[in-house]
């Protein structure tokens, strides 16, 4: 299985909004981190869909080794 590229070693600090679909890229490929961009084509890994019901703030994962995706549990802080 093909891991992914550490995008930085620290989470993306994002505003979602009420109602967006935002694609968080797995990959770590990306160059609009944290989202996706299409590079992952050729991999294995796709990208994660997920939608807000509510506004707030969201810490999304930047090394891509999370065990929780897309989300930041400080697995950074191992690597």
């Amino acid at each position: 299985m093909e891991l992914p590229k550490i995008a930085q070693k620290e989470p993306y600090t994002v505003e979602v909004e009420v109602g967006k679909v935002y694609a968080w890229c797995a990959c770590g490929l990306s160059e609009n981190q944290p989202f996706c961009d299409g590079n992952h084509k050729g991999t294995n890994i796709s990208p994660l869909i997920v939608k807000f019901n509510e506004a707030k703030t969201v810490y999304f994962c930047g090394c891509k080794q999370t065990a929780n995706p897309c989300y930041c549990d400080g697995t950074h802080n191992k690597l």
